[in-house]
């Protein structure tokens, strides 16, 4: 025995479904192609877009962390917060490198600036120019060798040490006023973790 199949009711009115036309059946294809696309092709461009970024960020990661010296450019809000290294506006030739170890961490930074700016630095230190000593070059030669900075012998040169209580980090200032429009200034600030 062969079982009959159901068959399709009519129209409620008793009517039969008028035939498709060519311009309807486009138009419910491309209706239909515009959805597969919206529901497949935002999603997946959106990975896409996603994966560049995670990996221009991982490439970005992996240059500032196997730097071997100083970086051009600034460090971070965070950096200058925990290293208290208040970097003043205007400051040119920005430079910065950050080492982390156990024992100690250090942020060493270098920038030029005007006479104003030099000053803010200070103050944002809680000293004043009248703690310059010259000619008193306060960055060890360890340090010099991990940032390749020379300081020659001159009557340009004047330095100073802020020490605060731990865990507040130290710095060693140096300032070169060769130029004391443009002065330039080298701080290490070492912390104990």
């Amino acid at each position: 025995m062969t079982a009959s199949l159901p068959h399709q009711g009519s129209w409620p009115d008793g009517e039969e479904r008028p035939a498709e036309d060519r311009r309807h059946m486009i138009r419910r294809r491309a209706l239909t192609l515009l959805i597969i696309v919206l529901l497949i092709g935002i999603p997946a461009g959106y990975l896409v877009i996603s994966a560049n970024q995670s990996r221009d960020s991982g490439k970005d990661k992996e240059a500032k962390y196997s730097a071997t010296g100083l970086t051009e450019g600034w460090p971070s809000k965070l950096q200058r917060r925990i290293y208290q290294v208040p970097v003043p506006h205007p400051a040119w030739h920005v430079a910065y490198y950050e080492t982390n170890n156990w024992k100690t961490s250090r942020l060493y930074a270098q920038f030029e600036t005007n006479a104003a700016g030099l000053d803010a630095y200070l103050t944002g230190l809680g000293v004043t120019r009248k703690d310059l000593k010259k000619d008193h070059i306060t960055i060890g030669a360890r340090d010099r060798k991990v940032t390749g900075w020379t300081f020659p012998e001159g009557d340009s040169w004047y330095g100073f040490v802020h020490r605060q209580k731990n865990p507040a980090p130290t710095h060693d200032v140096v300032v070169d006023l060769s130029n004391p429009a443009y002065p330039w200034v080298y701080v290490v600030s070492r912390t104990v973790p």
